[in-house]
């Protein structure tokens, strides 16, 4: 799963600190996470828009990813701090979510 958005200049501390409570939540609820294989994030270094960034999340499966999806939508918590502290800082418009597969 890929997760593309681009944070806003003057809100980029906010975000840092934002990730940094992001992975203290998944470190407190362990069960959220659970599908998940492996998680990567890249940040934006050359061209493109100004303050890109790419999250990258590995599942094992296509079930896996709903499974994943359905817990984090229904985790009022998360929703509530998580979630929607990171709409102040990104820009209307960019954030994208898909699902890739690789290539045989």
């Amino acid at each position: 799963m890929v997760e593309t958005l681009v944070i806003k200049q003057e809100k980029e501390e906010e975000a840092l600190e934002w990730r940094k409570k992001l992975d203290e939540y998944i470190k407190k609820h362990p069960e959220l996470y659970k599908e998940v294989k492996s998680q990567k994030v890249f940040a934006q270094l050359f061209g493109g828009t100004l303050g890109g960034y790419v999250e990258m999340l590995e599942f094992e499966s296509l079930a896996d990813v709903e499974k994943f999806l359905n817990k984090v939508n229904q985790d009022e918590e998360f929703l509530t701090t998580i979630v929607s502290e990171a709409l102040n800082f990104i820009v209307p418009g960019t954030r994208s979510l898909s699902v890739w597969a690789p290539v045989q």
